[in-house]
């Protein structure tokens, strides 16, 4: 059984979803700028690695509550 969790979502053009199959972590970011990304991660430490480089804590000074909501949602995955 697949299980999606919805990271976030601003419009049908840029959203972040993860998909969890067995141990198999299948995320899809969507973007205007980029297009369709899909990374495949097979446990979630390196999911939350690449999270980590993927979402600088540093790039949302001002705007902490956002980053903590990106966290949390992948944290719940």
């Amino acid at each position: 059984m697949i299980k999606t969790h919805q990271i976030y979502k601003k419009d049908k053009w840029n959203m972040m979803t993860v998909e969890v199959n067995g141990k198999t972590i299948i995320l899809r970011e969507i973007s205007d700028q980029w297009g369709e990304e899909c990374h495949t991660f097979l446990s979630r430490p390196a999911m939350m690695q690449w999270v980590s480089e993927r979402f600088p804590k540093e790039k949302y000074e001002g705007n902490e509550e956002e980053w903590n909501e990106i966290m949390d949602a992948f944290k719940q995955v």
